[in-house]
C-alpha cells in the first residue's frame, strides 16, 4: 500500500504565501508523476500542478507565475510552492502520486487525504 501525508495550509492573507508539502510511504517501485489538485466547494477537482518522472511540469493557467512544484525524489516528497495568493485559491488541495508499487504492476493513482488552504483576509 502506498500512504500520501500532506501538510501546510492554513489560513493566509491576500498576497501572501505558503507551501505545500506531501510525502509518499510504502511501497513504491517507481513514480511516474507527482502533482497537486484542488477542489473549492461546489467545483470538480482541477489539476494545480504535476510533475513527471523527467522533471517536466505543467500548470493550470490560473496558477501559472504564481505557484512552484518541485520534488524531492529520494525522499519520495513533493512541494508546491504558492506565492500572491487569491481569495479564489481557496480550496481544499490534494496530493497525487502515479506510482507502482512493483515492476510488474501498472502504475496506479494515489491521492493524499486533503489539506485546506483559505485565502481571506
Amino acid at each position: 500500500q502506498v500512504q500520501l501525508v500532506e501538510s501546510g495550509g492554513g489560513l493566509v492573507q491576500p498576497g501572501g504565501s505558503s507551501r505545500l508539502s506531501c510525502i509518499a510511504s510504502g511501497s513504491i517501485f517507481s513514480i511516474n508523476a507527482m502533482g497537486w489538485f484542488r477542489q473549492a466547494p461546489g467545483k470538480q477537482r482541477d489539476l494545480v500542478a504535476i510533475i513527471n518522472s523527467g522533471g517536466s511540469t505543467n500548470y493550470a493557467d490560473s496558477v501559472k507565475g504564481r505557484f512552484t512544484i518541485s520534488r524531492d525524489t529520494a525522499k519520495n516528497t513533493v512541494y508546491l510552492q504558492m506565492n500572491s495568493l487569491k481569495p479564489e485559491d481557496t480550496a481544499v488541495y490534494y496530493c497525487y502520486f502515479l506510482a507502482r508499487r512493483t515492476r510488474v504492476l501498472d502504475p496506479a493513482d494515489y491521492w493524499g487525504q486533503g489539506t485546506q488552504v483559505t485565502v481571506s483576509s
